[in-house]
């Protein structure tokens, strides 16, 4: 059975896009942290990142490195926090929170129903400063 990620990837399911390549997608987090809260997914189904082959685990976390710049940028951030929990859903994803202090990373702090409006300002801003730093890939649906 596909995890909801690959169902998302699929477009089986709604989500905010922010970045799109062969080997991963970016979105936002359904229930963010912080206000631009991204989720970076490899395509193929790995539960756990330490499953990850050398390849893909680089690639997935010199994409999380640029969208940490944005999500900083954007958000006018302290830092862009990284973190990989692996509970929630047995996909691997890394989740990039732009941060000022260490409490922004209190998963217990989740937003349970973010403003759709807020979402889309945030997931435009994020394309935007991809956009902005030079990164080609960067792009949604």
């Amino acid at each position: 059975m596909p995890s909801v990620f690959s169902r998302i990837i699929e477009c089986e399911l709604p989500a905010r896009f922010v970045w799109k390549d062969d080997l991963c997608v970016a979105f936002l987090s359904n229930r963010p942290l912080r206000m631009g809260h991204t989720l970076v997914v490899p395509r193929r189904e790995v539960d756990h990142w330490t499953d990850l082959e050398a390849e893909l685990r680089d690639h997935l976390f010199a994409t999380a490195q640029r969208l940490g710049r944005a999500v900083k940028d954007a958000f006018g951030a302290a830092r862009a926090g990284l973190v990989i929990a692996g509970l929630e859903v047995p996909h691997c994803h890394l989740h990039v929170v732009p941060v000022d202090r260490l409490s922004d990373l209190d998963f217990s702090r989740q937003d349970p129903n973010p403003d759709p409006a807020e979402m889309d300002q945030a997931a435009a801003a994020i394309q935007s400063a991809l956009q902005q730093l030079g990164y080609v890939e960067a792009g949604g649906e």
